[in-house]
């Protein structure tokens, strides 16, 4: 089999547009719902990395420093628990997003479900289920796809 997979985004342009239009409601979900975008991101990032997708990574990543998170916060979400960088309201939200990418192992237990539902209102609790919805979506078109990460242009270093 080749290494060269169905671009879905390119080979049905309108399923991913639909996808893409989904995503920017979610945005405004949250916004409106007030999570935040460092919260939001944080999600996002969490869900990436759990999927195994480094091109929503890097995406993701790159929203979250624009979004004022510190490099050492982001480099401290795939240990979470034990960090003790993230807030009450970020580790309620890594906990969902986990519950929410691995759903088919035990759905959203009810101790999850009560220890997030105690950190937010409904209104945030729905806005961050549909984030981690939207995420976990374009994770498995981009994983399926094998989706390259493009390279980075080189940074200039100043001299000190």
């Amino acid at each position: 089999m080749s290494e060269t997979r169905v671009h879905l985004s390119k080979t049905e342009p309108a399923a991913y547009r639909a996808l893409d239009a989904f995503s920017k409601t979610v945005g405004e979900i949250c916004a409106a719902n007030g999570i935040d975008d460092r919260l939001k991101e944080i999600v996002m990032i969490h869900c990436s990395q759990l999927n195994g997708c480094a091109y929503c990574t890097r995406i993701h990543v790159d929203r979250a420093t624009a979004a004022g998170i510190d490099v050492d916060t982001i480099t401290q979400i795939p240990t979470w628990r034990e960090s003790g960088v993230f807030t009450e309201r970020e580790c309620a939200a890594l906990e969902l997003a986990e519950a929410f990418t691995f759903i088919a192992e035990d759905g959203i237990s009810d101790e999850v479900y009560d220890r997030v539902g105690a950190v937010f209102t409904e209104k945030e609790y729905a806005a961050l289920s549909w984030a981690c919805v939207s995420i976990n979506a374009f994770n498995r078109v981009v994983v399926a796809g094998r989706y390259p990460v493009p390279p980075r242009e080189p940074q200039v270093q100043v001299p000190a």
